[in-house]
This record gives structure tokens, sequence and C-alpha cells, in this order.
């Protein structure tokens, strides 16, 4: 590791600002890894109604665009660093509110996934835009590598230990112990922020301009038609897979050994996809990602016990740094060389982020209008295989863009 920090410590701009974005994504990463899969499990519990969790998780994908939104009119006028420490101020109330409502958190699902997604658009928003400042072409697969390993230790570290945590401690408390810990891990990031170099963009807000470029740049438009399509996968197996874990072991602790399982593998895969991937063969990690991930579905869908669930998790947590490093260097690349980006990249990655969301709310809302209408047992393994090919099917759209104005061969 230290000797891939030194062969790319002169290409790398500010590298004080760098450290500390990677420090609030690597608090960020511990404090949602620690509460956030639990949560759904907190709420499950309380209710028992996979549409009641599916609802928390539809209001969240639906105000995190909003917010991004907001937030991206917000960047042009104000310093960023004040938009990243708002959506994660918005983090924190979300782990108060969910300490004060309690036993009583599955009656609210519209307000803390509201909440939630507005902590998420802010500081996504910002996290983003500042991930592109201070990163180079040259230097984003070795910051999303090393970003995607912070946080496949805060995966490794946070649900393992939350398990833990909630099976010793009588279980309201176990649980109120880690929201607690998680506001407190994000106060710390507040800190951080204020140590980032101001950025304020100047200019208008020009969403609509930048929503048209589809019609003139086919590399624009074919990622994100690819991000739709990760999104799908995303916005069903976010929370299905946690409740599935859970009804098969009825532990806290058992999931937990789960996320570290796939958390470990992770951060393998992400220190092994940093130091080995080339630029040049971005397309076919993307590929091998993909068939990785649908592969995993399979596993998931016809599992017979805990050890297959592990199993699983062990292909997954491979395949996501696979597929995850490239793909987010190719959008970056693809956006620093789209008409305007120079003055124009939070609206680049807004419209990035809508089409993600897009996937995500399609899949929820599918989701709930299946299970309302067939029986859980029956539909949702149908829906598991056939949205569950969404990466793999973003590859199709990967492919079609032109490698040359990325600088791929």
């Amino acid at each position: 590791m230290s000797e891939m920090v030194k062969s790319t410590k002169k290409a790398m701009p500010n590298r004080k600002d760098l450290k500390l974005l990677l420090t609030i994504g690597g608090l960020y990463a511990l404090a949602t890894f620690l509460s956030n899969t639990f949560v759904n499990i907190f709420l499950w519990k309380q209710s028992g109604d996979y549409i009641d969790i599916a609802i928390y998780n539809l209001f969240v994908y639906i105000l995190q665009p909003i917010s991004f939104v907001i937030a991206g009119k917000c960047a042009k006028k104000v310093d960023r660093t004040i938009i990243i420490r708002t959506g994660v101020t918005f983090l924190s109330v979300f782990y108060v509110t969910v300490l004060l409502a309690g036993e009583n958190a599955s009656r609210f699902p519209y307000l803390l996934g509201a909440i939630l997604g507005i902590g998420y658009g802010f500081y996504w928003l910002a996290f983003n835009v500042l991930t592109f400042e201070v990163t180079e072409p040259e230097t984003r697969d070795f910051f999303n590598g090393i970003l995607g390993t912070l946080q496949s230790l805060g995966g490794m570290i946070g649900p393992f230990s939350a398990g833990y945590i909630i099976t010793k401690l009588d279980n309201f408390q176990g649980y109120s112990l880690i929201f607690f810990v998680s506001f407190f891990l994000f106060l710390i990031a507040v800190v951080c922020s204020f140590f980032l170099k101001k950025r304020k963009a100047t200019g208008k807000f020009y969403f609509k301009n930048v929503v048209l470029e589809r019609r003139n740049n086919p590399n624009w438009r074919n990622i994100l038609y690819a991000h739709i399509f990760q999104g799908l996968r995303e916005g069903l197996f976010i929370f299905i897979v946690a409740i599935w874990v859970y009804i098969a072991t009825n532990s806290e602790f058992a999931l937990g050994g789960f996320n570290l399982t796939v958390s470990l593998c992770s951060f393998i895969g992400y220190f092994l996809v940093t130091k080995l991937l080339k630029v040049e063969h971005r397309k076919y990690a993307i590929l091998l990602g993909g068939i990785l991930l649908y592969a995993g579905v399979g596993l998931f869908v016809f599992q017979t016990g805990y050890w297959m669930l592990l199993v699983y998790g062990i292909v997954v947590g491979f395949a996501y740094p696979i597929y995850n490093v490239p793909f987010i260097s190719l959008t970056y690349d693809i956006i620093g060389k789209a008409k305007g980006a120079r003055d124009l990249r939070i609206e680049y990655i807004i419209i990035r982020e809508l089409f993600v969301n897009f996937g995500r709310v399609s899949a929820i809302l599918i989701f709930i209008i299946s299970v309302s209408m067939i029986d859980p047992e029956i539909m949702i393994p149908i829906l598991l295989l056939t949205i569950g090919g969404g990466n793999l099917i973003a590859y199709y759209f990967v492919r079609k863009t032109d490698s040359s104005i990325y600088n791929v061969k």
C-alpha cells in the first residue's frame, strides 16, 4: 500500500483535502455500516411487514434525488463544505429520531426515510463534487480504491460489532447504543469538514442543458442508462438481503458475521483492484463484476442455509470492487470530457444521481406492487432473479461508450 501511495504522490493535487475527504468517507462508512443494516432489522422486528420496510427505503430514495437537486443549486451559491456539513447533520438527526422513536419507530417509516434521504442527498452531492475536484483521471482509480477499502473496513468492523452488542445487551439497549455511536461518528465527520478548503462554484444552475446533453453525447447517454440498471439491483437488494439473512438465522450476531464476510472479501478485492486494474481493462472488469454479481443471485435465492449465504457473501464481496472501481472511474472520466464539464460538473453529478435513484425507486415500487398481489415467498425470488441482473445489463450500455474519449484503449 505504501509503495502505491508513493507512486501516486506527485499526481495527486491538494493531498490535504484528499486525505480529509477520505477520512470523512471512512467515518461515514463506519457510522452507516454500524447501524444502517440494523435499522431495517429494527423496523422489521417491530412490524414484520415487507411493505413497511419497502416504504421506508422508498422514501429514502425519493427524497435523496430531490435533496440532490436542492443541494446542487445551493452549491452554486455557497461553499460546498457547508453542503457536506448539512448532509452529515441530517444523518445525525436521523439517528437521534430513531433513538427518540424507540420501539415505535416502525410507525414512522415515511419520516425516517425522508430524513435519511435528505441527509444522503446533501452528503453525496458534496462528496461526489469534491471527489471530482480533488482527483484527476490518473488518480481516480486510486482514490476510489482507497475509499472502497475504507468502506470495507467499516463494513467489517461495524455490523459485526453491532451484532455482538445487540446480542449481549437487551435488544432495545443494544440498538440504542449502536445508533448513538453512529450519531457520534457523524459529529466527528462534521468537525473534519471544517478543515476542508473552501470551494464555491460560480455561475447559474443549468439543469435542463445537462439533461438534454444526452441527445448529443452518446457516452453520457449510455452511462446514465447503465446507472438506471445498477440502481434497479441496489433498490431491491439493499434491504432484502439483510431481512433474509436475519430470517434464516434469527440472530443479529449471525447477520453481523455475514456482513463481516462480505466486507472482508471486499477489503481484499478493493486492495487488489486498486493495485492491479489497468485503465484499458476497465470494461472487462465491469463485465466480470456484473457476471459474478448475477451468479451470486442464484446462490442467494436457492440457498439452503447460513453457510450458503456466506458463500454468496464471499462472491459478491469480491464482485463489488471489480465492478465499482472501474464503473465509478469511467463515469467521472465521461463527465470530465463532457460539454461544459468544468462549469457544469455539479449538474452532471446530479443527473447521474437522478438516474441511479430512478432505478432504485422503480425496483422498490415494483416490489411493493408485486408482494401486495402475490405471496411474498413466491414473488421475492422471482424479483431477485430478474432485477438482480441489473449490473450485468448495465455492462451492455458501458460497452457502447467510446473508449477513446476517456483515455481507454
